[in-house]
């Protein structure tokens, strides 16, 4: 029986469209710049975001460390929420590649408060002191929380008015578009530049895109060919991130309704503290508000046809995406009753 993968969105497979497209697709030789599946997926990305130009990169740490090595200084300070993926998921590779030091600040949901953030800039030219050279952001974080636009244009003001750049996260970025209900260029409208995923919801089988003015992308370039990102024949991988964008980006609302039914069958379940509200887009996080054996949930869980990450220190995360319908949900909820109502 073919499992059904909750464990995240980039477990997803690339539809079949993008397989053709993979196949079909017109090749040259990216590091000469005349690859036009890539050109033609560089200056869409660009147009979707509202940007001058675009990159595409390997990944979603490959892009978000490409724009902290192309917008900083050796010794400089970022400031950075500190649950960001960026401080927690990236393997420190900011202290490695940029040569960055990492400020964190204790945000709300993923928001760092703009009096937290004006805090931390480092003012004058202190030799004491390391230099502020980015700020950076992430939406939608990876606590499946969407920052609102006023923030994030409050942030974006505080920064031109110390004359630092910001960065976006927005490996999800469509996905919080969709979730405020808004087009993706009003969520970057206010950042210099954005690294997104055309993997996860996207469903593209690899490749992420860093977006921001001309200049910026052009000293990028140069930067991704030494951290090794100089590709080849890359239309292959660009071809299924045309249809990403053109195409599974206008569906991204089906799958944060199923994530909203998910949350609302799992508030009916003993054991399980939730609040349905919080689910903004396919990420569903839940708490576990009693003892269980996580052990054998994950072996109902399996037994049951399905893929899951277990509980860590009490909290799981379920995560939807074109692969799993309203009816594969019902299936994994009455599993889930099962082993939680013994």
């Amino acid at each position: 029986m073919q499992k059904i993968d909750l464990r995240s969105d980039t477990v997803t497979q690339p539809t079949p469209a993008m397989r053709q497209a993979m196949f079909d697709a017109p090749l040259g030789d990216d590091c000469y710049g005349d690859d036009p599946t890539v050109l033609k997926l560089e200056a869409l990305a660009a147009d979707k975001l509202g940007k001058e130009a675009a990159l595409f990169v390997p990944s979603g740490t490959f892009g978000n460390q490409l724009a902290l090595f192309t917008h900083c200084r050796r010794g400089d300070e970022v400031i950075i929420e500190d649950n960001s993926h960026i401080v927690s998921h990236e393997a420190g590779a900011a202290a490695v590649i940029a040569g960055v030091h990492m400020r964190a600040v204790e945000g709300v949901n993923g928001l760092m408060a703009v009096e937290q953030i004006e805090r931390r800039i480092r003012v004058g030219d202190d030799i004491h002191e390391p230099r502020t050279g980015l700020i950076c952001l992430e939406n939608a974080h990876s606590n499946g929380r969407v920052l609102p636009l006023a923030a994030m244009a409050d942030t974006a003001a505080l920064a031109r008015e110390y004359g630092v750049p910001v960065h976006l996260d927005g490996a999800r970025v469509f996905n919080a578009a969709a979730s405020l209900g808004c087009d993706a260029r009003e969520v970057v409208r206010h950042v210099d530049s954005v690294m997104f995923c055309l993997s996860k919801g996207l469903a593209a089988p690899v490749g992420s895109m860093l977006a921001g003015r001309e200049d910026f992308i052009e000293q990028a370039r140069r930067k991704r060919k030494l951290m090794g990102g100089g590709l080849r024949q890359a239309g292959v991988l660009a071809a299924p991130g045309i249809l990403a964008l053109t195409e599974m980006a206008a569906r991204l609302d089906e799958d944060h309704a199923n994530a909203r039914y998910l949350a609302e069958g799992l508030a009916k379940l003993p054991c399980v503290d939730i609040n349905p509200a919080d689910t903004h887009i396919n990420l569903v996080w839940f708490r576990f508000n009693a003892d269980i054996d996580s052990a054998e949930l994950m072996a109902a869980l399996e037994e049951a046809g399905f893929l899951a990450n277990p509980p860590h220190m009490g909290m799981m995360r379920l995560v939807t995406h074109w692969q799993v319908s309203r009816a594969d949900i019902d299936r994994l909820l009455e599993a889930m009753q099962r082993v939680l109502s013994d």
